[in-house]
Parts: structure tokens; C-alpha cells; sequence
């Protein structure tokens, strides 16, 4: 989901430069959530922000838990509640992203597209909405963010755990034989990661995401055509 190329990547469309935005309700049937839960969201929005904001400020490493609950006003038990980790309040703008491809497949599916379809359709849209998980997205506070987290080791560490989380729930939504799943999965998933990290690389660099989008979605095109030729999705 700025940042190091190569340095990790952010749960889906496809692993990639890491999301500023709080995590957006992904494609596929999911019923709408309770009262219950959407309360908890938006602690957890209002913790993660909170923690994100001092983040920026002091670094990672300058801000201890303890803080972080007293500038949201909660206790820190309270906290730990909603974020078991101090990471997790950073990657929780990830976290919604996480199953994202497994639930584009089945949406896809659904209404009769192939997956590798679906996913192309999905990362299209996305690079046309400038959407951060794609890596083409020039805005100042999305920068900042990738800085904080591709800056930080102890982030990236964790943001690795996202990507296997990814590739599982991929590989179930792809189904068929449980080995070519999991090879398929992880292949998509390092592509759109690839994808993601060259378009963030050059945007670190002072391009705009308005320069690098036609090469963006000309390597997108290029990267499906691969995967179509190897896998039988």
C-alpha cells in the first residue's frame, strides 16, 4: 500500500502501498454490520488514527502505548481490547484489504467472470480510482503514511503476516486442487505486489500518479496476460 520498493506489501487488491484511507467494505455479499459492530469500528478508526497521528509526529518507535490510548481517551487496557498489538493500530488501515482478492473472485464468480477476469477488472478500476492499494496515488498523506510504514521494521514484519493472510483467503476462493490454489494465489498476490511496489517507486521518486498511470495499466495488462498463460483460473 513512500516507502521502499520491495519492501513489503499491503493485503490486496494484491499486496501493495499500504492505504491512507480507514478500510472500505470490499466486494462480494457481506451483510451490512449491526449497531454493535459499527460502533466497534469506529473505536477502532478513532484509536488507529489517533496512534497513526502521533506515529507521524514522533515516529513509530517515539510513542509508547500508553500514549496513544490517553490522546484517543481510553484506557489502555481498553486499547489492547481492539489492537492486541501496537503495530496493528497502524495496520489496521490494511486490514479490511486483506481478504479483498478472495472476495473479488467470489463476486466474480457469481456473476460468471473467471477470477483472473475479475481481479484484472478489479485493479483496473482501481488504478483509474487512484485507489493507494495499487501504488498510484500521489496524495501527500498517503505518502507520509507509506514513509511510516516502510520506514519502520517492526511494521513490515507484521505487514508480512498480511500477506499470508491474503494468499489463504485467495486460495480458498480459488478452490480446485488445494496445491495449485495456494501456487495460484501466491503468484497473483506477488504480481499485484510487483505492480503496486513500481508504480509507488516511481512516484516516491517525484513523478506524478497522473505521469505513471498509462505505464501503470499497460504493465497491469501485461502482468494478467502472464498469469492467464501459466494458470488454469
Amino acid at each position: 500500500m513512500t516507502g521502499k520498493p520491495g519492501g513489503g506489501t499491503a493485503p490486496a487488491p494484491g499486496p501493495g502501498r499500504g492505504v491512507a484511507p480507514a478500510p472500505e467494505s470490499g466486494r462480494g455479499a457481506a451483510p451490512a454490520p449491526g449497531l454493535r459492530e459499527r460502533k466497534k469500528a469506529r473505536t477502532r478508526q478513532v484509536l488507529s488514527d489517533a496512534a497513526i497521528a502521533l506515529f507521524l509526529e514522533r515516529g513509530f518507535d517515539g510513542v509508547s502505548v500508553a500514549e496513544v490510548a490517553a490522546a484517543a481517551e481510553v484506557s489502555k487496557p481498553t486499547l489492547f481490547r481492539y489492537f492486541p498489538a501496537k503495530e496493528d493500530l497502524v495496520l489496521y488501515r490494511f486490514a479490511d484489504h486483506r481478504d479483498e482478492p478472495a472476495r473479488v473472485v467470489e463476486a466474480g464468480r457469481a456473476a460468471g467472470t473467471a477470477p483472473l477476469d475479475a481481479l484484472y477488472a478489479h485493479l483496473r478500476d482501481g488504478l483509474e480510482r487512484r485507489d493507494p492499494v495499487t501504488g498510484l496515488c500521489d496524495a501527500p498523506e498517503v505518502l507520509a503514511y507509506h514513509r511510516l510504514l516502510y520506514g519502520t521494521p517492526a511494521l513490515l514484519a507484521r505487514l508480512h503476516a498480511y500477506q499470508a493472510g491474503a494468499e489463504d483467503s485467495l486460495a480458498g476462493a480459488l478452490g480446485g486442487d488445494p496445491l495449485v490454489a495456494r501456487l495460484a494465489a501466491a503468484q497473483i498476490v506477488a504480481v499485484l505486489r510487483v505492480l503496486a511496489d513500481g508504480n509507488a517507486a516511481r512516484i516516491a521518486g517525484g513523478e506524478t500518479a497522473d505521469a505513471v498511470a498509462e505505464d501503470a495499466v499497460a504493465a497491469a495488462g501485461r502482468a494478467f496476460g502472464t498469469l492467464r498463460e501459466g494458470l488454469p483460473y
